[in-house]
């Protein structure tokens, strides 16, 4: 197994050496793992988008207007739910 050192501010170190029970190598593990996994997905959503859009004939000026839209529709979907 690879070994991996981590920097951490020293009040975080105090709150490590405090629970000296926890196998903090998985905890760390785990939360690098959630990351990458997370971070796959968002390429994998990218390229998806980029297929579709890629084809797309609309413009800058299309998405501009579209964005409008929306943000209108949600502001009064906000102000109807008492925002």
């Amino acid at each position: 197994m690879a070994e991996l050192k981590v920097k951490v501010s020293p009040d975080v170190k105090e709150e490590i050496d405090r629970h000296s029970d926890v196998e903090w190598s998985s905890v760390f593990e785990k939360a690098v793992r959630q990351e990458l996994e997370e971070r796959n997905k968002r390429q994998l959503l990218l390229f998806a988008l980029d297929k579709v859009l890629g084809q797309s004939k609309s413009t800058e000026k299309d998405a501009l207007e579209l964005g409008e839209k929306v943000k209108e529709g949600m502001w009064k979907r906000y102000q109807a739910e008492g925002w």
